[in-house]
């Protein structure tokens, strides 16, 4: 297994990380994990070099974490180092930061958490857990032995991620969203080089882009074909994530034996810097082939907004992009109809056709029709 320098610490984390967000299940049911196959996997990562677990509080309902711990009695704990997260949404009071931990300390049967991350962060989740005190309180935390190191995972702007970094400074590491369809969204390459250029370890998540990169359209599987050297869509975004020298540990959710086993043989060879100048043009290549399937030309600027009725314009074609250009259908819509995701009333389906987005948009996309497309497709339960 190919080892990496973790930002400023004296310590090596395996190239690949194991994130168990989606691990498997026992009757397509979330809370009911298929443990046995869980242990048997996590323990092989380890054994074939892997030292990086990732959990989090919410994590099919709070039962990753349960599981994790399980995986590792039998001596497994000291071989690895644990990293899970503060569910930043449900804090609603300075006095929740000690009950969610050590409710995880407990689920996970150890003292300590390696790596704790404050989850999930956007602008107004950092804003609520600072002027909670967070960081006190995570010094404290860190003080009494009950974590070891202190981090974040992001999503949201270049200058949010930048506002959180510069906050605070014995950061250890942040969590970003990157792959090779995202190098310009959320924290994005600026942000991987900021965090490094600060002396924090940067972990990826999401480098298969949730496994819609694992299932391309004809016109990227054609593009891979032509490739010297070949490889399969997901290692192909793989190693497209550990060719950059800032990346310290890559995170894969892996739900089967067989993607554990892959993943291991690909993190052993896919070194920084490696892919040839004619690899990365084909993997540009495949990045506008995806972009030439996206049926709204929405750039996410935001001159739309605020919407006189409510609805989340940008977002609402993300949401349509992303189903139509990775034929991914089933997970927009089940975000589309999430209350906790989208509240009804942003939705596309509260347009009043005013038309005052129309002389905003640097695009001069028709808003109001493709909104009442992206409703019909995306408000579909099938």
């Amino acid at each position: 297994m190919q080892h990496r320098k973790f930002g400023e610490l004296d310590w090596k984390v395996s190239a690949l990380g194991f994130g168990t967000m989606r691990l498997p299940l026992l009757n397509n049911n979330q809370s009911n994990i298929n443990e046995p196959e869980t242990i048997r996997m996590i323990r092989y990562a380890i054994d074939h070099g892997v030292n990086y677990l990732d959990s989090a509080y919410v994590y099919h309902n709070g039962k990753s974490e349960v599981v994790v711990g399980k995986a590792l009695e039998d001596g497994y704990r000291e071989k690895v180092r644990i990293a899970t997260k503060l569910p930043s949404w449900l804090v609603d009071s300075p006095h929740a930061f000690n009950r969610f931990l050590n409710k995880q300390l407990n689920r996970l049967q150890t003292g300590k958490i390696d790596f704790y991350l404050l989850h999930g962060l956007d602008k107004g989740a950092w804003h609520k857990l600072r002027d909670f005190n967070v960081l006190h309180w995570a010094e404290g935390a860190m003080a009494d032995g009950r974590i070891g190191n202190l981090g974040f995972s992001f999503h949201d702007s270049f200058e949010v991620f930048k506002e959180i970094t510069d906050a605070y400074d014995n950061w250890t590491f942040c969590q970003i969203q990157y792959n090779y369809m995202d190098e310009d969204f959320q924290a994005g390459t600026h942000g991987l080089k900021y965090a490094h250029k600060k002396g924090l370890a940067v972990v990826v998540m999401e480098p298969v882009r949730g496994g819609q990169l694992a299932r391309p359209p004809e016109q990227v599987v054609k593009l891979w074909a032509t490739a010297s050297q070949k490889h399969a869509p997901a290692e192909w975004a793989l190693r497209w994530v550990w060719n950059h020298p800032e990346v310290s540990v890559v995170l894969s959710g892996m739900s089967t034996m067989r993607q554990v086993e892959e993943n291991i043989a690909v993190a052993e060879n896919a070194l920084p810097n490696k892919l040839t100048a004619d690899e990365l043009a084909l993997i540009g290549q495949a990045r506008d082939a995806y972009r030439s399937l996206i049926p709204v030309p929405c750039t996410s600027c935001n001159y739309c907004m605020p919407c006189p009725n409510g609805v989340e314009i940008p977002q609402i074609f993300e949401l349509y992009n992303e189903a139509i250009s990775y034929n991914a259908p089933q997970a927009s819509r089940s975000r589309y109809n999430s209350p906790h995701i989208l509240k009804k009333e942003w939705r596309a389906d509260n347009c009043i056709k005013c038309e005052k987005c129309l002389e905003k948009c640097p695009q001069k996309i028709a808003i109001p029709k493709e909104l009442e497309k992206a409703h019909a497709f995306l408000a579909r339960k099938q």
